[in-house]
C-alpha cells in the first residue's frame, strides 16, 4: 500500500489597511529627507500552513494616492516627470524568495515593476508577532524595509541647485508596517 504525505494547506493573508502604512523617504537638497505614503494599496501573502518562510507575497500601490503633504508636489510626483500616474496607476511587487535570516527576520526578494520597468529587489523583513484581535481575527505583523534607486525606474527627473547639489536624491528607503489578516478557509 502506498502512503503519500500529507497535503499541505495554503493560508491566505490579506493587508488590512487600517493597521498598515507605506511609506518612502528621499533627501531633498541633500539636506533632509523627505517621506511619502501611498493611501491606497493591498496585497496578500500566501503561505503553507502558517509558515511565514515558504511566503509568497504580492502588493500593489495606487500612484494616484500618492502624499508627501504638499499638494503641488503630490501633483509634480504624479506627472509624467515622476510616476506618471495618468499613463501607470499602480506600482507592484511580486516576491520569488523568501530566506529566513534570524529568528523573526527574513530577507525577501522580488521583482518591483514601477512605469512598466522591473527590477529585483531584496528586502528586510521583521516578524513582529501574530495574534489574535478582540473579534477572533488571527493577525501579524512585520516591518519591511528597503532602498531603491529611483533613476533604474524612470523617475529621472532632477535639477541641479546653483551650489551644486541636486533638489531630489536617488536613493529612496522604502518602510512598510503591514499587518496581514488570516482568511478564514
Amino acid at each position: 500500500m502506498e502512503t503519500s504525505a500529507p497535503a499541505t494547506t495554503t493560508t491566505v493573508w490579506t493587508i488590512d489597511p487600517s493597521h498598515s502604512e507605506i511609506l518612502f523617504k528621499v533627501r531633498h537638497l541633500m539636506v533632509s529627507n523627505v517621506t511619502g505614503r501611498f493611501g491606497t494599496f493591498d496585497g496578500k501573502l500566501e503561505t503553507a500552513g502558517e509558515n511565514f518562510e515558504s511566503a509568497k507575497a504580492s502588493f500593489w500601490a495606487d500612484i494616484d494616492s500618492i502624499s508627501t503633504g504638499t499638494d503641488q508636489r503630490d501633483a509634480h510626483l504624479k506627472s509624467p516627470d515622476f510616476f506618471d500616474a495618468a499613463n501607470h496607476p499602480k506600482l507592484t511587487f511580486e516576491s520569488t524568495a523568501i530566506r529566513k535570516t534570524g529568528e523573526d527576520t527574513f530577507e525577501m526578494t522580488g521583482n518591483l515593476t514601477i512605469r512598466e520597468t522591473t527590477k529585483q529587489v531584496t528586502l528586510k523583513v521583521e516578524h513582529g508577532g501574530t495574534m489574535t484581535d478582540p473579534w477572533g481575527n488571527t493577525k501579524a505583523g512585520f516591518e519591511i524595509t528597503g532602498s531603491i534607486k529611483r533613476k533604474e525606474y524612470g523617475l529621472t527627473w532632477d535639477v541641479v541647485t546653483e551650489a551644486g547639489g541636486v533638489v531630489a536624491g536617488d536613493e529612496v528607503k522604502l518602510v512598510l508596517n503591514v499587518q496581514v489578516v488570516k482568511q478564514q478557509g
